[in-house]
């Protein structure tokens, strides 16, 4: 499933595309992804000046006039992909198209229809049912060390398991709180209670430097996740030990025939990579 700098990068895309554009036709193509899509929403967004494009977490937030916002996730298939072909047919899992008075089309493609959409009143944004619980921005200044020691104490999970947890962080997913915990050097099986003052402090400029320099490379594309002009991202290619099993970590000197090299554990369903030399 995309992650923070996967649908960062997807909203600059859309941003430098759409803002300022009005919607002139919208195509619908069936009734629901994950739940249903909102009633009447191609006659709802006809003539809808975008204003601006935002990410909140792994939401997509459209901000259009009359203090509407329009919601999008991508879910674990979808793709929002700009075109200038516009009388182009909908390809197969195009489930919204959007066309626009700039000559741009916006198409939803979303294969396993694990994505969604909706539309918001401005003032419910703050208490929308998806939104009202998520925690700290990664990027934002609101996320310092004294704040996560004090999201940390007491908590018996894992640390890997608490920087996934959307009420504590929002936007980070499995691969980049295994990128994260590598350049801070504390392994993922530690409890995040366990946490010492000078690990957290090392962990938050981890989480920003990991997080930003994905957004830069445009993301990882594993498996479906494209930009919005339908370039893949490039960020997998500089993971340090996420997928790597068995293999030396970035400057590591150490005997991979004695240490197994990187080591892959399952955490809470999902595969955990670190380094046991470094990570501790």
């Amino acid at each position: 499933m995309p992650e923070l700098p996967e649908v960062e990068t997807v909203c600059r895309g859309l941003s430098k595309a759409l803002t300022h554009a009005c919607i002139t036709e919208v195509e619908q193509n069936r009734g629901d992804l994950r739940t249903s899509l909102p009633k009447n929403l191609p006659a709802r967004l006809q003539g809808r000046k975008i204003e601006s494009i935002r990410r909140r977490a792994k939401y997509i937030l459209v901000v259009l006039d009359q203090n509407e916002t329009l919601l999008m996730h991508l879910g674990m298939s979808g793709r929002l992909v700009l075109s200038h072909d516009g009388q182009k047919p909908s390809a197969k899992h195009d489930h919204l198209v959007f066309r626009l008075d700039n000559g741009v089309t916006l198409r939803f493609n979303d294969p396993r229809r694990f994505g969604m959409c909706d539309l918001i009143k401005q003032r419910d944004l703050p208490q929308y049912k998806l939104l009202r619980s998520l925690g700290i921005e990664p990027l934002s200044p609101a996320l310092n060390a004294k704040t996560l020691a004090v999201k940390f104490k007491g908590k018996k999970t894992s640390v890997k398991d608490a920087l996934m947890d959307q009420r504590i962080i929002a936007g980070i997913g499995n691969i980049y709180a295994c990128e994260a915990l590598f350049y801070a050097r504390i392994s993922p099986k530690r409890k995040a209670g366990a946490c010492t003052k000078m690990q957290i402090a090392r962990l938050v400029p981890a989480i920003r430097m990991v997080l930003t320099a994905a957004s830069a490379a445009g993301g990882s594309s594993l498996r479906d996740y494209v930009q919005a002009d339908g370039e893949p991202g490039y960020f997998q290619h500089h993971f340090a030990v996420y997928g790597r099993a068995g293999k030396l970590c970035p400057g590591c000197r150490c005997d991979v025939k004695k240490t197994g090299g990187i080591r892959r554990i399952a955490q809470g369903g999902r595969s955990s990579f670190y380094c046991p030399a470094k990570q501790l």
